[in-house]
């Protein structure tokens, strides 16, 4: 049924109501110059190339008509105006072979944007459409739209998965390349979160349902990059603003290629045609495409690779970045703790006796650190004896009876050892347990690394060529210890969220564009005193979507220089269309002034460009687009 989905999603040409109304003028157009040169009756193919001039020419007439309503003068009004005149002076042929290369440049730049599109629209198809709720009565096949938070569902092993949820029981590896654009299955178990629209493996899982089917990262995607579609870059804006200038100065211009030639003695029907020619080829069609298909193909590539940039404008400011900043807890690391090193003090225990006595001690709990040494025990697979008169004690740790032994988990208070004092220099959380209050090991806990910090990390600074900064909460010790292996050197810890502003604002007081990473929502006054924010976290509340100008879905910290370095690639091709286009016409334009450039020359090297720059523009949607160059 997805596969149904994904297959219906994406749009093939003869779904397009321009690509139908071309066909139709190419078709028109053929019959006629196949009349004419067999030497059939004139009526016959100037009522055939007529045809051609209505089928594909009606539809830029009216938008032209419509944007002169409202004062703009429409370049696509320009176009049929010449083709119009060509016929006029008998030049019909001409007219409807340029009416025929507009309306199939007009189709291919509608095509073009049906890409873009789609390939983010196929994401939400791949959602299925139903899933198995499990309630008391049983399994119900059920519509996904209609799940709620709460909801449990059964995911069989190849189906996808129909909402953003938390795994409780089962195990499998899920294919979630469609929102994060992981290349492996990622292995999920018990406490998981997992995402609509992805595959499930071999296993069963049962998830709960954590936001509801227009919540979802994949509607989130779709609903950004929607957004953005709407929003025009800084370059757009000016080309925009230049082109209405432009146009009124063609048409002047046009007006006097018209007159002079006329006055010094050339017949109406070569000045006009000269007239024409200059008209179609100074048009700024390719100049006016060469912004928004480019970042538009980029937005949709990073949102396939699980990075939703709010809008153009964003795309095309990430690859100004001259330095990067980064959150440490949930940002660089994975913002639990987890159990990394236990130490004994007692020949009487070993390490696996000691944590199942400390894990079933904590078992009770709900504080994070207990968490973390439960979590350790089920990952040695250890078995938790039996507790009894469990106690929590605010501040201290948890007391309880375990095989009638008193066993206390708490943090080195009044207690001082050694092991303890070193590991918190290292920047680690110490937790003594004992056994009958007597001190017989000593954990060390830690929010962990994430795997791709340091690689990360390294790519922003070969990126931006300025080292990379650690703004942290944090005290000094843990910051200069995490920050070390990560590769930082400036490192600015124990800030509250004012003074990671001030931080930022620091930074920027140089004229450099700052990118601030953080986890969205301790982080949001940094993210939006920086020149850009990008939040990290799949959950991405409502705050870090408001606040931050991209968020990057799953947690990869790659994603990161990923998205800066396409950016990049996205002003070059910017750069280069703009290029392409202003050649083109200039060529063009010497040509028909100095020389006398025939009308299906003109057409064909106006129409030309703007294909050349449209199908450049598509190129950021390949995969290959996506990641870091190679240094």
């Amino acid at each position: 049924m997805a596969d149904a989905a994904a297959t219906r999603s994406r749009r093939g040409w003869y779904d397009l109501t321009e690509m139908r109304w071309a066909a139709a003028a190419l078709a028109l157009f053929l019959a006629g110059l196949v009349v004419q040169l067999a030497g059939g009756p004139p009526w016959v193919w100037w009522a055939l190339y007529l045809a051609c001039y209505v089928t594909g020419g009606w539809e830029p007439a009216l938008a032209g008509l419509q944007a002169l309503r409202k004062k703009t003068l429409d370049v696509d009004l320009l176009m049929v105006v010449a083709a119009v005149g060509a016929a006029a002076i008998g030049q019909v042929t001409d007219g409807a072979l340029l009416i025929v290369i507009f309306a199939t440049s007009g189709a291919l730049e509608a095509l073009a944007t049906a890409r873009t599109e789609d390939s983010v629209r196929g994401l939400l198809d791949l959602a299925p459409d139903t899933a198995t709720r499990l309630s008391e009565d049983g399994e119900h096949v059920v519509p996904a739209a209609e799940l709620v938070v709460g909801d449990v569902v059964l995911v069989r092993p190849g189906e996808r998965i129909s909402a953003d949820a938390t795994v409780i029981d089962g195990s499998s590896e899920v294919d979630q390349a469609t929102i994060t654009g992981e290349p492996l299955p990622v292995d999920k178990t018990v406490g998981d979160e997992v995402f609509a629209g992805t595959l499930n493996g071999t296993g069963a899982l049962r998830i709960r349902v954590d936001r509801r089917a227009a919540d979802s990262v994949v509607a989130r995607i779709a609903a950004l990059v929607e957004e953005a579609s709407h929003t025009k870059a800084r370059t757009q804006l000016f080309i925009e603003k230049v082109e209405q200038r432009y146009s009124i100065g063609m048409v002047v211009v046009t007006l006097a290629v018209f007159a002079v030639p006329l006055l010094a003695g050339d017949s109406v029907r070569e000045a006009l045609l000269r007239a024409m020619t200059f008209m179609i080829v100074a048009s700024p069609c390719a100049v006016v495409l060469a912004t928004m298909p480019p970042l538009l193909a980029a937005i949709a590539n990073a949102g396939r690779h699980g990075v939703l940039v709010k809008s153009a404008v964003v795309m095309e400011q990430l690859g100004t970045a001259t330095r990067v900043a980064f959150d440490k807890t949930g940002t660089l690391t994975r913002g639990t703790p987890e159990l990394t090193e236990i130490r004994v003090l007692t020949a009487d225990f070993s390490e696996d006796q000691v944590l199942a006595l400390a894990a079933a001690a904590e078992h009770p709990s709900e504080h994070p650190l207990g968490a973390a040494i439960v979590r350790a025990a089920k990952a040695r697979r250890l078995v938790l004896p039996r507790v009894a008169d469990f106690a929590a004690e605010p501040g201290r740790g948890v007391r309880a009876v375990v095989d009638a032994r008193t066993v206390t988990v708490s943090a080195p208070s009044t207690e001082r050892v050694d092991a303890a004092t070193q590991l918190e220099q290292r920047g680690c959380t110490a937790v003594i347990v004992a056994v009958d209050s007597r001190p017989v090991a000593v954990f060390g806990l830690a929010d962990e690394l994430r795997p791709d910090a340091a690689s990360a990390v390294a790519a922003v600074t070969s990126l931006t060529e300025r080292a990379a900064v650690l703004l942290t909460g944090d005290n000094a010790a843990a910051a200069r210890q995490l920050a070390a292996q990560v590769g930082i050197d400036d490192v600015r810890a124990g800030l509250l969220p004012h003074d990671k502003v001030a931080a930022v604002g620091e930074l920027q007081a140089d004229g450099g564009r700052l990118v601030m990473v953080g986890d969205g929502i301790n982080d949001a006054p940094a993210l939006a005193a920086a020149h850009l924010g990008i939040a990290m976290g799949g959950a991405g509340s409502d705050l870090t979507l408001q606040t931050a100008d991209a968020v990057v879905i799953g947690d990869d910290l790659r994603a990161i220089p990923a998205v800066i370095a396409l950016s990049r690639r996205a002003r070059r091709v910017v750069t280069a269309n703009l290029v392409i286009a202003a050649t083109f016409i200039a060529a063009l334009v010497l040509w028909d002034l100095i020389g006398t450039l025939p009308l299906p020359l003109g057409v064909a090297g106006h129409e030309g460009s703007t294909i050349v720059v449209g199908l450049n523009g598509l190129r950021l949607l390949r995969r290959s687009a996506w990641g870091v160059p190679a240094s």
